[in-house]
């Protein structure tokens, strides 16, 4: 049984397109080419992810993907499915290079500012608000940084840090 947690949120179907049971998935992505050819998505239906297996699909207007279902063949199977979100393993995420990161990537990375020093350990992204921040553990204290292009310096895989250069006082707030 495939877990939400070694997946990745790759969009929801958002509408039926035939009566042949198509289904119209919107992707969450930048790049929905990367994703032309799949053979498989899972589907969450009653939170389990089921795997579908794609018959034919295509990319219409950027981030519209058109797909048939094996087994999906009517309406009522497509509505069935209607407002799911859909998932595929972590594995297959494109691999990013240099400054660009998955979220799920940087859990775990240490954080160095240019001037503080080692600041902590990324514990999550918080992206609720309209700026996405990291959230660092600094032996027990909450520290916040905005995850700003011009903030975020160099990620090294290597060494699983991030390098970031953050205005004066910024990580002092949260340490007074």
């Amino acid at each position: 049984m495939m877990q939400k947690e070694d997946c990745f949120y790759l969009g929801k179907i958002v509408k039926k397109h035939s009566f042949k049971g198509e289904v119209v998935i919107k992707l969450d992505t930048d790049e929905p080419d990367l994703y032309e050819n799949l053979e498989s998505v899972f589907v969450d239906l009653g939170n389990n992810l089921i795997p579908f297996f794609i018959e034919k699909s295509t990319l219409s207007k950027g981030t519209m993907f058109r797909v048939k279902f094996e087994d999906v063949d009517t309406e009522a199977d497509a509505e069935a499915i209607l407002r799911s979100e859909v998932y595929l393993p972590l594995d297959m995420l494109p691999k990013l290079s240099g400054d660009k990161f998955y979220y799920h990537e940087v859990i775990g990375f240490k954080v160095i500012d240019t001037v503080f020093g080692e600041v902590g350990s990324i514990v999550s992204i918080n992206d609720s608000s309209a700026q996405p921040l990291f959230e660092i553990d600094r032996e027990g204290k909450e520290i916040f940084i905005p995850m700003i292009d011009d903030f975020i310096k160099k990620i090294d895989r290597g060494n699983r840090t991030i390098e970031v250069e953050t205005p004066e006082g910024l990580i002092d707030l949260y340490l007074s």
